[in-house]
């Protein structure tokens, strides 16, 4: 089969499957199921202020800076830097199978949006001796921006569905 007909075949297989990923689902996994606008507001609405004004839309921007090291889909890889799925109240270098520099993972403190505002500002400041080599983002309203788009991207938990019973 020639590498074209090889690859329409694969498409369509895939395709057939049904299965919906996302650049951050891992290849094999169904990718969650995205926030409705009002589960998505609920989020934002549990941010202190000003994050919980944040403008999603400009937050997605923001954050594309940062796709080339950190991932925010729940079993996404990690990359150079760790996957920010459920960074929100979790402890400090605290991400499993990642190798945090020794002054993160010995950092005494949780993840939280003014935590994150002033790690974001300036990482090398906030946290000297940490391997982050990003500069940092200097507008305060980018910082509230991806804060409130991390918090609604990285904070929703699907409800489970119950299960469907035979009709009868």
């Amino acid at each position: 089969m020639s590498r074209p007909a090889l690859a329409a075949s694969l498409m369509l297989t895939l395709a057939a499957c049904g299965q919906s990923e996302s650049p951050n689902t891992p290849a094999g996994q169904k990718a969650k199921p995205e926030a409705t606008e009002a589960e998505k507001a609920m989020l934002l609405a549990a941010l202190p202020a000003p994050y919980n004004a944040g403008d999603l839309a400009n937050g997605r921007r923001v954050f594309a800076r940062c796709r080339a090291c950190h991932t925010i889909g729940e079993g996404a890889p990690d990359l150079a830097g760790p996957n920010l799925y459920g960074v929100f109240g979790r402890k400090a270098g605290d991400r499993p199978r990642y190798n945090y520099s020794n002054t993160l993972r010995t950092a005494q403190f949780a993840w939280d949006a003014q935590t994150l505002d002033h790690w974001l500002e300036n990482p090398k400041a906030f946290l000297p001796g940490n391997k982050m080599t990003f500069a940092g983002l200097s507008d305060a309203a980018d910082r509230r921006d991806v804060i409130a788009y991390l918090k609604v991207e990285t904070g929703f938990q699907p409800q489970p569905q119950p299960p469907a019973t035979p009709a009868s």
